[in-house]
């Protein structure tokens, strides 16, 4: 995607194509990446005020930036989103690299290596307890074609938000994590006729498809080194509190805690996630279907509470609709003032385009506020193109 930048929006790695302003006094001798800042700031003292750059070609560049401190995150709110969303899309690709040599392994019947998958949970671990707003964008980057692949990347990210904010304990949380990521891993076990139906399954199917968690447990139970916690919270994730769940249909009193966590993030992630045959429910919606079944004694009702604190009204990385006639994208919460965080906005609805625009915190500035959650296909949008445009905003 081509996009327009100002000269201090540029940064290493990045493949420009054009000079833009001034109009008609400077040109490219080639279009080309920038390979040091030198280049950068030669552009500076030339005067050059915005270029166009091929999003596409940038190239990743070795060193991550060092970690903020605490105290100084408020000030650097606008350039840290953005690192948040370029380091989201790594871990979340490399999650989903890991994912699916899993899916080979157990297809094939090779016991599954825990090492890679503890090493990329670390990883997400470090940066949710760092920040737990950190990776909450991740869970809308996400293709309509790689449900299986993505889902349990993004209820282990859940998991370990939801974890962070209860303030259990770190190394409880990598264990939780572990068994996040691998929970679905029997459905590679599952027929494709079945696992892949565009459209509600015949009784008998949905009993095929229920043997998917048995599929996992004995997958994860014979891995190497699993801890009993991590296969509580795969063998757990299909359970229901009126004994009504799967594979085991055992009651309240013998689904843990942490069992309770992982279906609510299940749920959630399902409810919200696009599949090629369906768009998935706005965050709003999906956390009235879960207070619902809270009410119906399916999921613990108190943790479905917090769980919609700890993801908020209108959670991080969610889409909404301002009354300014803009798309935003929510950046962090207000805390004193839930229903109006810090939003990015990104695109000017009438004629429709996408806009380079300042931070707003909407607590502070009462000139404009959220009509409505959104979803980026509600626009004909996808939130690839979304998160590329909002990585090289400051």
């Amino acid at each position: 995607m081509i996009v327009e930048l100002d000269v201090s929006e540029l940064a290493v790695g990045m493949y420009v194509v054009e000079i833009t302003q001034p109009i008609n006094k400077f040109q490219l001798a080639e279009q080309g990446w920038i390979t040091k800042q030198q280049v950068i700031d030669g552009f500076k003292r030339k005067g050059i005020e915005k270029l166009k750059v091929d999003t596409s070609k940038q190239r990743v560049q070795p060193s991550e930036p060092a970690p903020l401190r605490r105290a100084d995150r408020e000030k650097s709110s606008p350039g840290l989103f953005k690192q948040r969303l370029t380091r989201a899309r790594q871990l979340f690709d490399e999650s989903k690299a890991i994912q699916r040599r899993l899916f080979d392994d157990a297809q094939n019947g090779v016991p599954l290596s825990l090492e890679p998958v503890r090493q990329v949970t670390d990883q997400s671990i470090e940066a949710i307890f760092d920040n737990p707003d950190a990776l909450a964008c991740v869970i809308n980057i996400r293709h309509k074609d790689q449900y299986l692949l993505e889902h349990s990347v993004a209820v282990s990210v859940l998991m370990t938000i939801f974890a962070s904010y209860l303030k259990i304990d770190k190394e409880i949380v990598r264990e939780l994590a572990i068994g996040a990521f691998l929970h679905d891993v029997g459905k590679i076990m599952i027929p494709p006729a079945i696992l892949d139906k565009p459209g509600r399954l015949t009784a008998e199917e949905f009993e095929v498809m229920k043997t998917h968690a048995n599929h996992s447990i004995r997958i994860i139970g014979d891995t190497a080194n699993i801890s009993p916690l991590s296969l509580e919270v795969a063998r757990l994730h299909h359970e229901k509190l009126n004994g009504k769940g799967y594979p085991y249909g055992v009651g309240a009193e013998a689904i843990s805690r942490y069992g309770r966590m992982i279906a609510i993030c299940d749920i959630f992630d399902a409810l919200t996630a696009n599949r090629c045959y369906k768009a998935g429910y706005p965050q709003v919606k999906a956390f009235s279907i879960l207070r619902a079944l809270g009410e119906n004694n399916e999921l613990d009702a108190e943790l479905v509470d917090h769980f919609i604190k700890c993801m908020g009204v209108y959670p991080v990385g969610s889409l909404v609709q301002l009354e300014s006639n803009r798309l935003a994208i929510v950046e962090s919460h207000n805390l004193q003032d839930p229903i109006r965080p810090n939003v990015k906005p990104f695109y000017c609805l009438n004629p429709n385009h996408f806009e380079i625009s300042a931070n707003i915190d909407l607590a502070a500035m009462r000139d404009d506020i959220i009509v409505k959650n959104v979803r980026a296909d509600d626009f004909d949008l996808n939130m690839d193109e979304i998160i590329e445009f909002l990585s090289y905003q400051g």
